[in-house]
């Protein structure tokens, strides 16, 4: 009985030692360290770790400043490949705001006298397509690419990418990001099954000022045809008119967004002059400032939409990294300017994080499927008891050690300090 004792002792102050030895020894910034800090941090991380069905794959993008706060950056890279495909979701949105706000100002300077904020209505002319007449969450029940941008950065509105994703047209969506050097692929709107011709046509559109059309744009036809690199099929089985098909659901004419090319066009909207000018896009500061500030405002600081009123729509409602599903207010010093995505299992967030109390600031991007029986389109999905609960460690783990490490420079986030619709509305939110 007594060496038993004794060995359980000797075991017990083994793994006491190896614990302090992991907790106390510093994490070696290499190849292998963002999955060295999730080992860190095992309890949290296991099941993620053991799990390569999960496909998570991550981005941690460290920034220093120079004597000017000049940014440079440091990326860290945990299975991210962008052959290994992953359903984009709702991140897609970001660029095609983006994208709409660049060709506002293209014909704005092509003597056309409107902007982002001009009635911009939509003609039915195809099948499939629908008409715009107004907008009822809008102040004056206008649609505009203003209105349309603010509800995709603040809540992630799906009818509002669609209107801008017809603004452009599929061809021009995707020629753009290509000759800019984007590698993705825009092929359908989202939240209508639309077959591929369908999608390939959008919608006529009118900008209307004083009740005199300004602009006239004629229905968008992509008469070229986009081929994938590569079939693509995913799952076991899909659910098609409530039954079960039991043979992987096909994503080859699904949207393709990396999650490399995710941070890079963050990137391109944050820090313009620290990438490329073929990558960046032609926007006014004070587009700049627009996108900015709603992809960092809360739903309770938005006064329209009336998101201020919605107990649904909590702080975290689109800030998964760090926060998950937490209900509780986000702090205060704390910013998020980023784009999540969810569907088909899939949860993703592509995000710069700023604590404008204590100097820090990084960029991360993940995405994990959630999808542990891999069937498709039968809504279960494993968000709540893996995909909010990673997003949330993951980000605490990488702002913890941010908090952390040490810099040369504090940096100066003037730059990211801005003016919200409102301060935060506290509602009781269940």
């Amino acid at each position: 009985m007594y060496s038993y004792f004794f060995l359980m002792k000797k075991v017990w102050l083994f793994a006491t030692i190896v614990f302090l030895i992991r907790c106390t020894t510093p994490l070696v910034e290499d190849e292998s360290f963002l999955e060295n800090l999730m080992k860190r941090n095992s309890t949290k991380f296991d099941s993620i770790l053991s799990n390569d069905s999960l496909e998570v794959q991550i981005i941690y993008t460290q920034i220093n400043r120079d004597s000017l706060n000049r940014p440079n950056f440091k990326s860290f890279y945990y299975h991210v490949d962008s052959t290994n495909y992953f359903y984009p979701a709702s991140t897609v949105k970001l660029p095609q705001v983006l994208l709409a706000l660049e060709k506002i100002n293209q014909l704005r300077s092509s003597a056309y006298r409107l902007d982002k904020y001009t009635a911009m209505y939509h003609d039915s002319i195809y099948q499939g397509q629908q008409t715009v007449k107004w907008d009822t969450t809008g102040a004056d029940k206008v649609p505009s690419v203003a209105h349309y941008s603010k509800k995709i950065m603040v809540v992630s509105d799906n009818d509002a990418f669609n209107r801008l994703y017809e603004f452009l047209g599929q061809k021009a969506t995707n020629e753009v990001l290509k000759r800019k050097g984007y590698n993705v692929r825009f092929l359908h709107r989202l939240e209508r099954p639309l077959t591929p011709d369908q999608n390939r046509h959008t919608e006529a559109i009118r900008f209307v000022r004083n009740d005199s059309v300004i602009y006239r744009q004629s229905m968008g036809i992509n008469e070229d045809s986009i081929q994938p690199m590569r079939k693509v099929y995913k799952g076991v089985g899909y659910i098609s008119r409530d039954s079960l098909i039991r043979r992987p659901f096909d994503f080859t004419y699904k949207n393709f967004y990396p999650l490399q090319e995710q941070q890079e066009i963050l990137k391109a909207i944050l820090f313009p002059e620290a990438i490329d000018q073929k990558r960046r896009f032609n926007l006014t500061d004070e587009d700049r400032k627009f996108v900015m500030q709603y992809m960092s405002q809360l739903p309770g600081e938005t006064k329209t939409p009336r998101y201020y009123r919605d107990t649904a729509l909590y702080d975290a409602y689109c800030k998964f990294l760090m926060f998950g599903e937490d209900r509780s207010p986000i702090p205060k010093n704390i910013r998020i300017f980023n784009k999540v995505g969810d569907a088909y299992g899939y949860l993703i967030d592509n995000a710069y994080i700023v604590d404008f109390e204590n100097g820090v600031e990084f960029m991360l991007s993940a995405v994990i499927n959630t999808n542990t029986d891999g069937v498709y389109n039968d809504g279960k999905y494993e968000y709540k008891s893996i995909g909010f609960p990673f997003m949330k460690h993951l980000g605490r783990a990488v702002y913890d050690y941010e908090r952390k490490r040490k810099k040369k420079r504090k940096p100066d986030l003037t730059d990211f300090i801005l003016k919200y619709d409102t301060s935060v509305v506290t509602l009781k939110r269940d």
